[in-house]
Parts: C-alpha cells; structure tokens; sequence
C-alpha cells in the first residue's frame, strides 16, 4: 500500500502524487480510495486502492534508472521498418504497460521516424502523449521542471 507523498505513475495518465488516503461509500459500497494529483495538469483522480494493481500503478522510477533511461535514449538505434498499423499496435501496447522503458522506446522511435518520414496524425498524438508522460516521470523523479525534462529529453535522443 502507498503512503500520503508517494510518487507514483498512472498509465495513461504519467506521474502524480498521492495527496491522500479516503473511505468513500460511492454506489452504497464503502472503499478505501488513494487521491492523486498530478501536477502536470492539476487533474486529480480517485482510484480504488483493490484495484491498483490492475490499473498499473506504480511508484516512479529512481534517478538510476533514469541514467538507463538516458542510456538507451543515445543508443543510435534504427526506427524499424514495419507497417504502420503494427508499429502503432506495438507502440499502443507500450503505453498501456507504464513501464519507463517502453514509453522511452516509443518517444526514441517516434521521434526518429518523425525526422526521417514524418508520422501520421495517430502517431504524432502518440508521440505527443508518451513524451508527456515520460517527461511527468522524469521531471518527479529528477526533482526538475516539466520544461528541464523536456530538455532533458531532447537532448537524450540523437
């Protein structure tokens, strides 16, 4: 179970903070909820704390593997020749997952195809989402700015 101030991360949604731990009767059942907020838009979500586990909720990652995370983002890696539909499944699957490396491996190939051929419209939202929620984590994690870990990531990826 995560504490009040945990720093966690949200498929879907990126990184946030649990601000507090409520009972709630909603629908006439009584549950135990965490309170998220996530400062990059100032949304703030209530989620089931039984149901955390099945939502992917996970505490942020700490600053060593943010150095893997750098690691593999100037690692010049080739965007891979396949269709569009099945990079964009792949890509859709990895974002899903929250898992930091994966959401590295689609902001890297996103982005390395974008200068080379250009993405379609689905893609550049997916580009456009995974990097905010990469840049959410990181920017937790390293204790920076949104705009230092967009900088951060920019500078990263060759």
């Amino acid at each position: 179970m995560f504490q009040i101030g945990t720093k966690v991360f949200y498929p879907m949604h990126g990184a946030g903070i649990i601000k507090d731990i409520q009972d709630k009767e909603i629908f006439g059942v009584r549950k135990k909820y965490y309170i998220v907020q996530f400062p990059l838009n100032s949304m703030t979500v209530m989620l089931p704390v039984e149901h955390v586990e099945k939502v992917g909720l996970r505490e942020i990652v700490d600053k060593n593997t943010i150095s893997q995370l750098e690691f593999l983002l100037r690692s010049g890696e080739d965007p891979t020749e396949k269709s569009w539909n099945q990079r964009f499944r792949e890509n859709a699957n990895m974002l899903k997952s929250g898992d930091i490396f994966g959401l590295a491996q689609v902001v890297k190939s996103l982005t390395q195809r974008d200068r080379e051929k250009g993405l379609s419209t689905g893609e550049k939202k997916m580009l456009e989402d995974a990097r905010l929620y990469l840049t959410s984590e990181i920017a937790l994690a390293k204790n920076i700015k949104q705009e230092q870990a967009i900088q951060f990531l920019e500078d990263a990826i060759p």
